[in-house]
This record gives structure tokens, C-alpha cells and sequence, in this order.
């Protein structure tokens, strides 16, 4: 067992998404093969301490910490690893607790998601499961990223993009300039948030209010989108660096009106969102959905995994992107890794893959040159 690889495995974070990602965490580390792989549980509080050292994923949940360690990841390549944090009389002390061979992150929403972490595990020189900077930066942000669609020609619903500033001193402005643009109902949703947190449907003007309110909560940018009719579910795992692959598609019957952060986690039973796998499509619609995931994924330089989620307009069979999660619910019963099983790839044979394309692309990165000497 000498020759594992350490995987750090992050959860937890700064994030409305937070008990989401304890759940997908220890989904991960539970299935990883413990004769190839070596698990460094790292937790990160609420308010973004890391903590490793006995047993982070008890403390969060507990939000107890006496036991654990603070801990850190330098932006240092020549200190890699993961070190503790201790003060005595004053006196703080360093000490390396393990080397990380890969980062497993397992962070939801922002400061995990986003490409703020991603950032950090470029400048510490660590190799990472999921996509790049840019990408995570761009599908976390709903405005930039369908800007980015719109350049690409790639079908998305109509939609208004305003700042939270703008809102609470024009609002009379602002919602006339939404009503005039799109027709109700109008989602909104604040521009970096996942898991359906601060979404709202709104069918008049006075939901309006409330769903522009609720959303000004969680971000200063505001995405106001019209519903598409009769709105179909579906989505598709994607899987690969520069030569990605995508899974059978799926679809989702929410439990309630749309699919919001209730019938995502907590309705149960009878009352549960019902997944169908695969989704009851057309040959032809599955092939189109499929090369759409593909085509966005291409688009925003996706890498490792994302889960693609489409709209399908039940009236006219028009099909829209919805939304890219680069770091999609990770339970053996989430959508994404539901997905690869039915296309023919068990749960942990995927974590396997993934971690192998982490490593691929850090070599792939690392052959690039980072010191240019002009020569005369």
C-alpha cells in the first residue's frame, strides 16, 4: 500500500451549498479503492477555516472542532502538501501533515466551485479533479456564462441580467425593463449559487418583487429568465478533457412546480423528484442533447466532469441549455455518477477515471513554458 496515491478529498466551504457537499463527500471517500487510494478528509468551515486531523466530516456536521487541526494549502510549490496550524504561547507552528498526490474537490456553489479554490491549486502546483479556472469560473456565473453561450450560438432562453445596487435604487426602472423584455412566468436567480438556492418562479409582478428580493440575498448580480413552457428536465453527465464524452441523458420530474432545493434534498418518499434513466427521448433528441453537452462543455474549456442540464420546451420540442455544474451532487444516487452507471460506468470505476484525468491534464499543463528569456 506504500505506492497510494493521497487524495485529498475537500468539503464543506463558504457556501449556501454546504451540508450538499458533506453528503457528496462522504459518498466520495467511501467508494474510493482504498488499495489505490489513500483519503486525506479536509473539511472547511462555514466561515472557511480548513480543518484535517481526526475526523473533519463528524466536526462539520457537530460544528465541533476541538479535536481537528486548522490546516492549509500554500501558494507555494516549493511547500506542497497539506500543513497544520497549531500556536503555542504565541509561537505558531507549521508541520506537514501529508503530500497530496491530487485534490479531490468535493466544494459546492462559491469559494469551491466557482474557481476560486481551482486558482489556489494552480498557484500550489497540485493536480485537481474538475475543471480549470476559467471554466468553473464561467458556468458558476449564470450571466457570463450565457453570454458565452449567445457568442457560441449555443440555445438558451431569454433572460435580463441586473446588479442588486441597481435594484435597490431604480426598482420601478428595473421591473419595467424585465416586463417589457420577457413575459411571466420569469425565474430569477442570483448569478453564483447552485442547488436551487435563492431561485424563485414568479407569476406577477408583486412575485416579482419578492423573487428579486430573495435573490439580492445570496448575490449583487441578478439573473431575471423567462420560463420556458411546459419545461422538460434533462440532463447529462459529461466526462473528459479534450476529448469528452457524454452520458445516455436523464430526466428529472421535480416534485413541485420547478426543480428547487426542496424537491432536490429533502422531499422523500412518495413525495420524491423522480429520476428517469435514461430519459424517454427520441433517438434524434437524444443525439442532439448529447452533442449540446458536449458542444457547451467544449465551449467553456471544460475538463474532468460537468453535468449538463437542458430545459425542453414540452409545446415545440426546443431544446435550451439550461446551466453546466462543474462540480456536480456526488451521492451514488446523484444524477451525474446515476448517469455514467446506466452508460455502462460503475460509481468507483468513475472516481478512478476522474482522478486519472486530473493527473492527465496536470501534465498536459505542465509541459507548457512559464519563463520567457527574449533573445537578441
Amino acid at each position: 500500500m506504500a505506492d497510494r496515491l493521497k487524495v485529498g478529498v475537500l468539503f464543506g466551504g463558504r457556501s449556501g451549498e454546504h451540508e450538499v457537499s458533506l453528503v457528496s463527500a462522504r459518498s466520495v471517500m467511501d467508494a474510493l479503492d482504498p488499495a489505490k487510494y489513500e483519503v486525506i478528509p479536509v473539511g472547511i468551515t462555514r466561515e472557511g477555516m480548513w480543518i484535517a486531523g481526526a475526523d473533519p466530516m463528524t466536526a462539520l456536521q457537530v460544528e465541533s472542532f476541538e479535536k481537528t487541526q486548522a490546516a492549509t494549502l500554500f501558494a507555494d510549490p516549493a511547500r506542497k502538501g497539506l500543513w497544520t496550524i497549531s500556536v503555542d504561547d504565541k509561537i505558531t507552528q507549521l508541520s506537514l501533515l501529508s503530500r497530496l498526490d491530487v485534490v479531490f474537490p468535493v466544494l459546492h456553489g462559491t469559494f469551491g466551485e466557482d474557481g476560486t479554490l481551482q486558482g489556489l491549486l494552480e498557484l500550489a502546483a497540485v493536480p485537481y479533479v474538475g475543471a480549470g479556472v476559467l471554466c468553473s469560473a464561467v458556468a458558476m456565473d449564470k450571466i457570463v456564462f450565457k453570454a458565452v453561450c449567445q457568442a457560441q450560438g449555443l440555445p438558451i432562453p431569454d433572460y435580463v441580467a441586473i446588479t442588486r445596487r441597481r435594484w435597490s435604487h431604480v426598482p420601478d426602472e428595473v421591473l419595467a425593463e424585465i416586463e417589457s423584455k420577457l413575459a411571466y412566468p420569469i425565474f430569477t436567480k442570483p448569478a453564483n449559487l447552485g442547488s436551487s438556492v435563492g431561485i424563485m418562479k414568479c407569476h406577477n409582478r408583486e412575485e416579482l418583487v419578492q423573487g428579486l428580493n430573495e435573490a439580492a440575498r445570496y448575490d449583487r448580480r441578478i439573473l431575471a429568465e423567462v420560463a420556458v413552457p411546459a419545461a422538460r428536465e434533462i440532463e447529462v453527465s459529461v466526462l473528459g478533457n479534450e476529448e469528452p464524452s457524454a452520458s445516455v441523458p436523464g430526466e428529472i420530474i421535480p416534485s413541485r412546480e420547478f426543480y428547487d432545493y426542496a424537491s432536490k434534498y429533502l422531499d422523500e418518499g412518495d413525495a420524491a423528484s423522480e429520476l428517469l434513466i435514461p430519459a424517454p427521448l427520441t433517438p434524434e433528441m437524444t443525439q442532439e442533447v448529447q452533442q449540446l453537452a458536449v458542444d457547451v462543455y467544449r465551449a467553456i474549456d471544460g475538463a474532468g466532469m460537468a453535468r449538463v442540464d437542458f430545459l425542453l420546451n414540452g409545446e415545440t420540442d426546443e431544446l435550451y441549455i439550461n446551466e453546466v455544474n462543474t462540480i456536480p451532487g456526488f451521492t451514488s444516487i446523484s444524477m451525474y455518477p446515476k448517469l455514467w452507471a446506466a452508460s455502462g460506468v460503475p460509481y468507483s470505476k468513475l472516481l478512478s477515471w476522474l482522478i486519472d484525468l486530473a493527473l492527465d491534464r496536470y501534465q498536459e499543463n505542465s509541459r507548457s513554458e512559464r519563463v520567457f528569456r527574449p533573445t537578441t
